[in-house]
Formats: C-alpha cells, sequence, structure tokens
C-alpha cells in the first residue's frame, strides 16, 4: 500500500467543505489555533479508528473546528466523509472569500523562501523561546564586557625643585585678639552702641561747659614785675620800643624839668585806650585813632587827649638792673611824677 501524503491545514479544511456537501463557504480559522490543535492530535497512522461523532454546529450553524478535523481524519482513514448533521443553507461567498481560502496561509514566521512549515515546527520553535523581529531592552542578550585598552607607556616626569618656604608670621595670643574684636563690636558693631556713644559724648561736653561757666574768667597775663637791663643800656633820648608787644611799656631816657631821668611810660592813650605809635622822625608819640600826639616825655600836646601818659614805677634791682613794677601807675596831672619811685636818676 502507497504511503500516504500528509495533508496541510488548508487541505484539510478544503475536504471538511466538501464533506459537508452544503457548497457554504467557511470562515478561515487563524492559523495558530488550527496548528495548535492539530499538533496536539495524535497521527492518523497511530490513533486507532473511532466512532464518527456527529458534527455539532457552532453559532449560526457553522461546524467547529474540531468537527471539521474529526470529519477529514474519518475522512483519511475510511475514505467516506462522516456523517454530519445537515446545516441550515448558507448564502454564497464571495469569489474573493474562496479564493482566499484556498490559498494555502504561509505561516507568519517562516522565512520568505516560498517553503510551508509544518505545525510541528512552528510549535518546536515556539517552545525553543526564539523570537523573530526586534525585542526589548530585558530580552536582549547581555553586551560582552569592553576590552580593557592597553595601558600608554608612562612619560618620565622631570623633577621639581621645592618651593621656598615662607617665613612663618608671629603667633599672637588668643586672647588679645579676641579681647580686641570682642571691644570693636561692642563700640562700634551695633546701632545701640553707636547711639550710648554719642550720648557719651555729648555728656562730657555739656560737663566741660559747666565747669567752665563755674568757674572764674581770668587772664593769663605777663607779670606785673620784670627786669628790663642795666642803665647803660639805655643812652640819653633814647626810646626803647621793644618791651611794647609783650609787656606794653616804652622805656625812656629824657629830660622833665630840667632833670635827665629814666621812666617807663604806659603804652595807653588817655582819650580812647588806643596804642599811639612812636615817630623817631618827629620824635613824638601819634595815636592812630584820632591824632591825639604827645611829647617824649608823655605831655600831651594835640588832639583829643585830655591829660598825658602814665608812668609805671620803676627802681634799681638788688642785682642793678632796672625793674618795673605794673601793678603801681603814676599821673601827672595828680602831681605823681613827682615820686621818686616813678623814675630813676641818671
Amino acid at each position: 500500500m502507497a504511503e500516504k501524503k500528509k495533508m496541510s491545514v488548508a487541505e484539510i479544511l478544503a475536504a471538511a467543505r466538501a464533506a459537508d456537501g452544503k457548497g457554504a463557504a467557511a470562515t478561515p480559522a487563524a492559523p495558530e489555533p488550527v496548528a495548535e490543535e492539530s499538533a496536539a492530535a495524535p497521527a492518523p497512522a497511530e490513533q486507532p479508528a473511532a466512532k464518527p461523532k456527529p458534527a455539532a454546529t457552532g453559532a449560526g450553524g457553522r461546524p467547529s473546528v474540531a468537527d471539521i478535523l474529526a470529519m477529514a481524519r474519518a475522512k483519511k482513514e475510511g475514505g467516506e466523509p462522516a456523517a454530519a448533521k445537515p446545516a441550515p443553507p448558507k448564502p454564497a461567498a464571495k469569489p474573493a472569500a474562496k479564493a482566499a481560502a484556498a490559498k494555502p496561509a504561509a505561516p507568519k514566521d517562516g522565512p520568505k523562501t516560498g517553503v510551508q512549515r509544518d505545525t510541528a515546527s512552528i510549535l518546536a520553535a515556539a517552545r525553543a523561546g526564539a523570537k523573530p523581529g526586534p525585542v526589548s531592552k530585558a530580552e536582549a542578550p547581555a553586551r560582552p564586557a569592553p576590552r580593557p585598552k592597553p595601558a600608554a607607556a608612562e612619560k618620565p616626569v622631570a623633577a621639581v625643585p621645592p618651593r621656598p618656604v615662607k617665613p612663618e608670621p608671629k603667633a599672637k595670643k588668643a586672647g588679645d585678639e579676641e579681647d580686641r574684636r570682642g571691644f570693636l563690636q561692642i563700640a562700634l558693631g551695633t546701632a545701640m552702641a553707636t547711639g550710648f556713644t554719642a550720648l557719651s559724648v555729648t555728656g562730657g561736653l555739656f560737663t566741660l561747659g559747666l565747669a567752665r561757666f563755674l568757674f572764674p574768667n581770668v587772664l593769663a597775663e605777663p607779670p606785673s614785675k620784670f627786669k628790663v637791663g642795666f642803665k647803660d643800656a639805655f643812652p640819653a633820648g633814647k626810646v626803647e620800643t621793644k618791651y611794647v608787644p609783650q609787656y606794653g611799656v616804652w622805656v625812656v631816657n629824657g629830660d622833665f624839668n630840667g632833670q635827665q631821668q629814666i621812666y617807663a611810660l604806659k603804652t595807653v592813650c588817655t582819650h580812647l585806650g588806643c596804642t599811639p605809635s612812636w615817630l623817631e622822625a618827629e620824635q613824638k608819640f601819634k595815636c592812630p585813632c584820632h591824632g591825639s600826639g604827645f611829647y617824649k616825655d608823655g605831655i600831651n600836646f594835640e588832639g583829643p587827649a585830655p591829660r598825658p601818659l602814665e608812668r609805671y614805677a620803676i627802681r634799681i634791682a638788688d642785682d642793678g638792673q632796672l625793674e618795673i613794677d605794673k601793678s603801681r601807675a603814676f599821673q601827672e596831672e595828680l602831681g605823681q611824677w613827682a615820686d621818686p619811685d616813678s623814675f630813676v636818676t641818671v
């Protein structure tokens, strides 16, 4: 007996439609479920012949995949189609649907070489876990570790001379630094400290002003007694003016009432207190304020001055020098110039 040819899924479906005898085209089923059913079923040569069961119709009177496979096996073993329950007539399918059903479906994961793969090879590929096409990061195989780069030959490093060591400054005492910083922070660091400082300065100035007000006004004046030198330093007719800026005195060696005397005249005009000037060329004292004029002996002769100049007391001290005492004054109109303390005879 000749070995029977193995039928594909498309041929099995075509035989099932012919056995039904109705001529209605059924919608082709997906290749994956049919392949699984056919692979799960035992081979026809190994399975004993079984009694055909009545074909159960699915929804709408269409036979299920199991009924179609059972009818195909029965026809292959006995040569006659199995009895099937007549199904209601169905409308004729379109020619495009028949052509699609008659054309064998190519497996999805097979190579595009024109060779059809059977169900067993498809299932074996699925069980092996081989997934064609792009894969995710989790399914991608691990990349091999990169090769270590060969170490480059080290270049010789030139020796660097050491840096000179700077002399360390003298260490300051921590206590002094902290005290200084604390004082500056208290004195100048805060607004409150600035306000208290201004208040303290103001109070000090007020205290000084009050103390000055309580004490009497005392002018620092030169001493009332001072020495001007020996009699030989004052020749006859000489008016010495070098003591005017400091002591306000003219020392004169002149003639008064036929007697040669050395006397000290006060440098204050008897009119309003101005300081007259000695005019050597005119041999007189002239007041610049109102024009009063005085002779060398102090007698007034012009201007508004009402009386002669005053004299200070003069005497010969223990060391032989002339000593003038400004605490005592002598006026001519009162006849005091006749007092021997008002002059020194030459």
